[in-house]
């Protein structure tokens, strides 16, 4: 069986759960990690065996042996020295959205990856939702007839929102909202967004970190689609990191309901109250079974890795993704529709925003 060896740089929650994952599967010959936490580089690496533990990336990348790496790490403004590093080093990457803060980086990292034939995807782990699957599965094989409209409601709990707006100015839209956008970009292509028009609302958070509390997108396509995609994070607490996700989808011949909102589970204890297991939006291990869309997702990359498979989310697309929701935070800051592409005043005033 053909084996390699594997990296993954940052092991919070999702470079955990990638971890774990990698050290079980066959594939994987040896799990090196990077982690500068030095009580939970400890932690990971005595629970995955891992053969090397580092608190530099640099040295990771540095091990010849290392085909492919996984890149967890956070803040966000990381995502691009490290992939571009990786990259250079020759490892095939998967990184962890968002692809990077600004179009030009994202576009010399796509650049680089394709000049050095490295398969480069980006953690959009939401298409390894089966529900998510069979929603594609329904619009490609006409069930549904032509697409007409969509909608994506998404909300998350407080805890993980001040969590994620803490590292940084980010909001719902390229957190959070930006999992539905590739989702639903993914089962209409080939169709492509033309025009973003976006609210958010300033209630709670905005007056500490200046977030959205919640963010309304809505995207027409040049198929004349039109989708809209809200995300908020300020739910009550609940379960750890609990999402909740309504989707609809309506065609000239049918329409497709899906109930993502993890309230089949239900948990009620008297010490810990009522709780929905099982609802977070990467998923968590059960047992010998992984419940959620990071598992397999993790898996997919190191078989296309082994294999010489193509990545089912291409750099490119995450790129699209990335422009759609820069498009609507301007739209969100000047109160007025955004055309795509960008135009240089627009990508001007973009870089200005995510700069501040």
């Amino acid at each position: 069986m053909a084996q390699v060896e594997v990296g993954v740089i940052g092991t919070g929650w999702c470079g955990g759960i990638r971890a774990d994952v990698l050290a079980s599967s066959p594939l994987v010959a040896k799990l090196h990690i990077a982690e500068i936490d030095a009580g939970r580089r400890e932690q990971v690496a005595r629970a995955t065996k891992a053969a090397t533990a580092t608190a530099d990336y640099r040295e990771l990348l540095a091990n010849p042996a290392i085909a492919a790496v996984y890149i967890c790490a956070t803040p966000e403004t990381t995502h691009f020295p490290m992939t571009k590093a990786a990259l250079e080093a020759g490892k095939h990457v998967l990184l962890e959205k968002p692809i990077a803060i600004e179009l030009a980086e994202a576009d010399e990292l796509i650049a680089l990856a394709r000049r050095k034939c490295l398969k480069f995807t980006i953690g959009y782990s939401q298409r390894f939702n089966p529900k998510y699957a069979y929603v594609r599965k329904k619009i490609a094989d006409g069930t549904l007839g032509e697409p007409v409209s969509c909608l994506v409601s998404r909300h998350i709990t407080r805890g993980l929102g001040d969590k994620i707006t803490g590292r940084g100015k980010l909001s719902p839209a390229a957190m959070e909202s930006t999992h539905d956008l590739d989702f639903l970009l993914w089962v209409l292509a080939p169709a492509r967004p033309v025009r973003v028009y976006s609210q958010g609302v300033k209630r709670v958070m905005y007056p500490r970190n200046g977030a959205f509390d919640q963010q309304w997108i809505t995207v027409t396509l040049d198929s004349g689609v039109v989708i809209v995609v809200g995300g908020g994070w300020i739910l009550p607490k609940g379960y750890p990191n609990f999402s909740s996700t309504w989707i609809e989808i309506v065609g000239s011949e049918g329409a497709l309901i899906v109930d993502d909102t993890h309230r089949d589970v239900w948990l009620n204890t008297m010490s810990g109250g009522s709780v929905f297991p099982l609802s977070t939006m990467p998923g968590e291990q059960v047992g010998e079974v992984y419940a959620g869309a990071m598992g397999p997702e993790t898996l997919h990359f190191l078989e296309c890795v082994v294999y010489d498979r193509q990545p089912l989310v291409t750099p490119e697309s995450a790129r699209q993704v990335m422009e759609t929701y820069l498009a609507a935070d301007l739209s969100a800051e000047i109160d007025a529709p955004v055309p795509l592409p960008l135009s240089n005043e627009h990508a001007a005033r973009v870089a200005e925003m995510v700069k501040q």
